[in-house]
């Protein structure tokens, strides 16, 4: 089946930056969206940026102007560049890809998530 596994996370002082990546895997044959989630403790898990194929891309209103998110070269891989982060971005950030076509063209209806991986932004 389909596995999302994310890369990247650590802890940076406030300002700083960090790039997460995922990359799926199995057997797809294309996929719709993809993009990342986060979690804070105590808190709903919410939108970061998620991206399709055709590059349209949708932002939280919490990073826009500081966070980017790109699809790679490499098949099945997103990319989130995180600079001026701040506390307030802390989380563990989740990989998703949504709408996946398998080599077959069987079309999967589940959203599939990554196990995530932990930012953590303190001096």
């Amino acid at each position: 089946q389909v596995q999302l596994v994310e890369s990247g996370g650590g802890l940076v002082q406030p300002g700083g930056s960090l790039r997460l990546s995922c990359a799926a895997s199995g057997s797809i044959g294309s996929i719709n969206v993809m993009g990342w989630y986060r979690q804070a403790p105590g808190k709903q898990r919410e939108l970061v940026a998620v991206i399709s194929r055709t590059g349209s891309t949708n932002f939280g209103d919490s990073v826009k102007g500081r966070f980017t998110i790109s699809r790679g070269n490499a098949k099945h891989t997103v990319y989130l560049q995180m600079n001026s982060l701040k506390p307030e971005d802390t989380a563990v950030y989740y990989c998703t890809a949504v709408g996946i076509a398998t080599m077959d063209g069987e079309f999967l209806n589940n959203d599939y998530w990554g196990q995530g991986t932990q930012v953590t932004v303190s001096s």
